[in-house]
């Protein structure tokens, strides 16, 4: 199955570009947005997990018919809360 995106980039003046990847980031209000292909014609859209976040949400984007999508909204706990961090060596704080 195919994961890339084609992406159109659309300057101030009008002017467009193309871009081809397998995921991309938008940085909006200090945190990377993510949009990614999840299989079946999905897209993943998520934020990145920082240190001291409890939660985190995915939006999942899927097409229902010619004109229609479905968007379905995942809140997930996130791996490690504050309380539960063990630093060690690896640890960059």
């Amino acid at each position: 199955m195919n994961t890339d995106l084609q992406l159109i980039l659309e300057n101030d003046d009008g002017s467009q570009s193309t871009a081809q990847c397998s995921r991309f980031a938008i940085l909006w209000q200090g945190k990377e947005i993510w949009v990614q292909t999840a299989g079946n014609g999905q897209l993943l859209i998520g934020v990145d997990v920082e240190e001291g976040d409890s939660e985190y949400a995915n939006l999942l984007l899927r097409p229902l018919a010619s004109n229609l999508v479905s968007l379905q909204l995942e809140m997930e706990a996130a791996d490690a809360t504050e309380d539960e961090h063990v630093h060690t060596e690896d640890c960059d704080h």
